[in-house]
């Protein structure tokens, strides 16, 4: 099987990407403890991701695959950090409505593990269902990879499921222990340090 052709995607997209995560993301355990209303899991996420992905086309790298089915959201931490998202606690709330302090939880808890050295960070790798399993994720990975082997920059990230775990690990990543949601949903922080 040939590669998947990975470009960088462009501002216009930004909805788009965050859609498709949150179709990806549907089936992790943490985002039923984000959103408890199964019927609205999807849209909610969508709005909330569409604030990040928003943020990645300014200060990150978001690529996908030709066809849209895989996209990789990553935000280098090298030199001066990023501003956090204009407005970003007034559109959090317009986004996540009743459950936003659940998406505040996370936020927090994502801040206190991560790391400080620099790196790239990869804050979403997602493909969409129909088209897991494929080599897509591995098709991204490896792009990316490419050009922080280059430069001799780590990557990090927060796998949410014993699947991605064990993808990331395939490709480098050092598993890190775990911290955990309220309802004990587990989320690895994953170091890789560039490869010669």
């Amino acid at each position: 099987m040939s590669p998947e052709p990975v470009e960088r995607l462009g501002p216009a997209e930004t909805r788009l990407v965050a859609e498709r995560i949150a179709e990806a993301f549907l089936v992790l355990p943490a985002t039923s403890w984000l959103v408890p209303d199964e019927a609205k899991r999807e849209a909610v996420l969508a709005d909330n991701f569409e604030i990040l992905v928003d943020h990645a086309m300014r200060h990150g790298l978001v690529h996908g695959t030709a066809d849209r089915s895989g996209v990789a959201v990553w935000f280098p931490q090298v030199g001066e950090p990023a501003p956090a998202p204009p407005e970003y606690d007034a559109r959090l709330a317009a986004a996540c409505g009743e459950w936003t302090p659940r998406f505040q939880h996370l936020d927090e808890l994502f801040e206190a593990n991560h790391p400080h050295a620099e790196h790239h960070h990869l804050a979403f790798l997602a493909i969409a269902p129909a088209r897991q399993g494929q080599g897509i994720g591995t098709a991204l990975l490896r792009h990316h990879h490419a050009w922080l082997d280059a430069n001799g920059v780590p990557g990090y990230l927060e796998a949410s499921s014993e699947g991605s775990r064990d993808l990331y690990a395939r490709h480098g990543y050092q598993v890190r222990e775990p911290f955990r949601l309220p309802d004990g949903t587990p989320f690895w922080p994953m170091w890789r340090n560039p490869e010669a």
